[in-house]
């Protein structure tokens, strides 16, 4: 447990439909001491509920999913804990699917 003294971990959620993505993430942020990996969601609705559970600081979140999209997911998240970050992930460089992000609520992509 950390001392007043010492710094907080910043909490992780990582959202992506891709187990190999969540994995490798997962292991280059184990890395740094001062990040700690909450948990893992495989889709939108899923991390909607592991947000809620785990009060993550930061949401790295996939666009596109299955049962629920990044977007939506990025939206209920943020009206439900507003100072939690979301940063979007993405392959993807065109405004059509950026910007609806950033409006839901993203931080940076």
């Amino acid at each position: 447990m950390p001392t007043s003294a010492e710094p907080r971990a910043t909490r992780v959620l990582i959202v992506d439909d891709h187990g190999v993505v969540r994995e490798g993430l997962r292991a280059y942020l184990e890395l740094e001491a001062d990040i700690e990996v909450v948990g893992e969601a495989r889709d939108g609705a899923e991390g909607v509920r592991r947000a809620h559970e785990l009060q993550p600081d930061v949401v790295l979140m996939d666009l596109v999913m299955p049962t629920m999209d990044g977007v939506d997911a990025t939206s209920r998240i943020k009206q439900e804990r507003p100072e939690t970050h979301v940063i979007v992930l993405t392959s993807f460089l065109d405004d059509e699917r950026v910007v609806p992000a950033i409006k839901a609520g993203a931080t940076s992509y």
